[in-house]
């Protein structure tokens, strides 16, 4: 994976709005967050929090202003190979009970978008386990994931955002089904690997308590719109 050393993530007075919507989702928003960091996203619910992570992928696209993920213009055809270099895992990841994969192969897929050879993976099973290991659900890997409860599912999906080796991790909502020690671990976890890798994650989250104190910085959001930021982006 090749190295990047500039900006993750560049907004430039942007405004969003949904496909046959009249009323713009963000409005006027400017962001820049460097290489290096752990932000936290929060605000009530329709503050447009979910609207910008997508946004920064490039799924939306602005009606105004300029967006760029790791230095590539999201309107750019160019931003669907950039997007390889990120993980995303949104709020609705639940599997349905009958969804037969298993937990391991669910982390596998993980590499799906990848084009081998990977040489930061001597072996692949080697790496599931790690993560898989790191999470605390070595046990689990072998079991269908619709079998699992909330909890173990999404940190089976955050296994599988950390295992490509991500430059950049988009995580929406990601302590929702987890008691507090797993939110705490899982921070601690993605904080790590941000710092160890110089890889940047924006996660978002009410609880704001759980990150605060391992967060570079804090960005607030309401009506579409950033409040304030306090902490260090750049």
């Amino acid at each position: 994976m090749r190295a990047f050393r500039g900006e993750a993530i560049r907004l430039s007075s942007v405004w969003v709005a949904y496909s046959g919507s009249g009323r713009p989702a963000i409005k006027d928003v400017s962001l820049t967050v460097g290489m290096g960091k752990f932000v936290l996203l929060t605000g009530p619910n329709g503050a447009g929090k979910t609207t910008l992570v997508e946004t920064c992928l490039g799924i939306l696209k602005p009606l105004k202003g300029v967006a760029e993920l790791l230095g590539v213009n999201t309107k750019s055809i160019k931003v669907v190979e950039v997007r390889k270099l990120c993980s995303y895992v949104p709020q609705d990841f639940m599997r349905p009970p009958y969804e037969f994969y298993t937990a391991g192969h669910v982390i596998k897929l993980g590499l799906a978008p990848l084009r081998p050879p990977l040489p930061y993976v001597d072996n692949l099973n080697d790496r599931v386990e790690e993560v898989a290991n790191l999470l605390g659900i070595r046990d689990l890997l072998d079991k269908p994931i619709g079998a699992l409860s909330g909890g173990q599912q999404q940190k089976v999906f955050i296994a599988r955002a950390l295992v490509r080796k991500p430059k950049l991790i988009f995580l929406d909502e990601p302590f929702a089904s987890l008691d507090r020690g797993s939110r705490e671990l899982v921070a601690r976890i993605v904080r790590d690997y941000v710092k160890r890798e110089n890889a940047t994650a924006l996660v978002v989250s009410h609880d704001t308590s759980t990150i605060s104190n391992l967060s570079d910085a804090t960005v607030e959001m309401n009506g579409g719109r950033i409040l304030k930021v306090e902490g260090d982006l750049t």
